[in-house]
């Protein structure tokens, strides 16, 4: 990469770290024990920071601001009535590009739409039937897992699976102030296809 790095082990790349960022200064390769050592770690604490902001915050007093309440960009209606919310599964990580490479995580954590009893009893749908999920920006297919844990009105899907992607689904509005998208909220309708696949795991 044209760095002219000359390390030969990874403490040097340790000691360099330590010596140019302030918050690893006290970072000392020799003193790391099994268990490591909790950042930050400076010149004034070489142990590292065991507790962070045990008395106070770093900076003194917490500076907090009141956000004023707003509803989400897309919320249900007429033709798109449930909420879809995307997030992580505990099995697998990301796009996984690693975690998926293992049988036994795949087993324990597939691409499933997580869908309310009620909801589903509604919709005519039971557990591992295939779906059409569908917003204003595309649709996917996907299992259904029809569980007591999701709420009515709410359908969950994780991101990691390129067999259901469906981060396309979401909406590209973003929040004013933290400025990220938002991936949690987007108005969705799910439809029950007439092939049925594998049942899920069961409730």
């Amino acid at each position: 990469m044209g760095g002219g790095w000359q390390y030969q082990n990874v403490s040097d790349i340790t000691n360099e770290i330590a010596r140019v960022t302030p918050q690893y200064a006290g970072l000392k390769w020799d003193n790391i024990s099994r268990d490591g050592v909790q950042w930050p770690s400076s010149k004034h604490n070489p142990a590292g920071t065991r507790i962070m902001h045990q008395m106070q915050f770093t900076r003194g007093k917490g500076q907090m601001e009141a956000i004023p309440f707003r509803y989400a960009a897309e919320l249900p209606d007429d033709d798109y009535p449930l909420v879809l919310t995307t997030g992580r599964v505990l099995e697998q990580f990301h796009t996984g590009t690693m975690t998926r490479k293992t049988a036994g995580l795949n087993k324990l954590a597939g691409p499933r739409a997580m869908i309310s009893v009620a909801d589903a009893e509604a919709l005519g749908i039971g557990n591992g039937d295939m779906l059409k999920v569908t917003t204003r920006r595309g649709e996917i297919e996907i299992a259904a897992f029809v569980t007591k844990r999701m709420q009515q009105g709410v359908v969950f899907i994780p991101f990691h699976f390129v067999e259901s992607p469906v981060n396309r689904l979401t909406t590209t509005a973003t929040d004013p102030h933290a400025k990220i998208p938002e991936f949690k909220v987007a108005a969705v309708r799910v439809e029950k296809l007439n092939a049925e696949s594998e049942s899920c795991l069961p409730d």
